[in-house]
């Protein structure tokens, strides 16, 4: 359940803090005439979203389980290169996320309304999509029967939601920069995991050798239905019977992944601060007179 919420709350972030720094630049150009069409765009993003996730869940269980494996591992597979290279985009591009979408926001006021739909659609649209998949792939690995791995999605995402209305009062300021260093560090250990389950998923589907070829199976110290099992599932996504094949992709991912993505990239102290200004003004954001 911690996976899926880490997930809900990382992801949601980025859209929320996306939308809080769209709406904030708007109304403190006195622009308000303009939020209608941006929140169209925004509501047109998360609906799509919805419709995708909706499509993968529905739609797959009208296949053959062999079919379904093998979409599973698919999807899983490229749920993790997409992960991947969002949390290395997000942390490269932080310091620079609010004047990017400034730039981005004024040419489509220049164009106009379907302009600033798009604007919005895109922003949030590219969130939301990536979300949709990965929380599809990540539910599917972590699943216990139960309905948990979605509570955490819901309740990262509702935490996600929060967080970006605090920002855009101004109530809330934390380093983003680190923020997302460190949830986006958490991420790869989760997509580790998916990646390793969409490998057993493909090799179920009879794509990929070696179902028989067990790594290890510790099943009988650690059973997947007991309290700590199913918690080392919901966090990790943790096998006790994986394959070979798994361990090794799931090492060779997690291990170089980790390794250049906490290696430093030139943060220094404070530029990873977004500030996102309230509808008052750029509250905070002022330089202080030396005394």
């Amino acid at each position: 359940m911690f996976g899926n919420y880490l997930i809900g709350l990382r992801e949601g972030l980025e859209a929320s803090l996306v939308v809080c720094i769209l709406i904030a630049y708007l109304v403190k150009t006195d622009r308000k005439d303009a939020l209608k069409p941006i929140w169209m765009g925004i509501g047109v993003a998360i609906a799509l979203a919805l419709g995708f996730g909706c499509a993968l869940e529905f739609g797959s269980q009208e296949l053959t389980f062999e079919a379904q494996e093998a979409l599973g591992g698919s999807l899983s597979i490229i749920a993790v290169g997409l992960v991947t290279w969002m949390v290395f985009w997000m942390r490269r591009t932080a310091r620079h996320l609010k004047s990017e979408l400034h730039g981005r926001l004024d040419a489509a006021l220049a164009m106009g309304t379907g302009a600033l739909v798009a604007t919005a659609f895109l922003a949030v649209g590219r969130e939301g999509l990536e979300t949709a998949l990965f929380v599809w792939a990540s539910v599917h690995a972590a699943s216990d029967g139960t309905p948990r791995p979605l509570i955490g999605v819901a309740l990262g995402l509702a935490t996600a939601v929060l967080l970006g209305w605090l920002f855009y009062r101004g109530a809330l300021k934390i380093n983003l920069a680190k923020f997302f260093t460190w949830t986006g560090g958490m991420l790869v250990v989760v997509a580790a995991g998916v990646l390793a389950y969409g490998v057993h998923d493909l090799q179920e589907a009879d794509w990929i050798p070696g179902l028989r070829n067990l790594a290890f199976d510790i099943s009988g110290t650690i059973p997947p239905d007991s309290w700590y099992g199913t918690l080392l599932k919901g966090v990790l996504n943790f096998q006790p019977d994986p394959t070979v094949l798994q361990v090794t992709v799931w090492a060779l991912y997690l291990v170089p992944t980790l390794a250049i993505f906490l290696a430093p990239v030139g943060f220094a102290s404070g530029k990873g601060k977004v500030k996102v200004p309230d509808e008052q003004g750029s509250r905070g954001s002022q330089p202080t007179k030396a005394s």
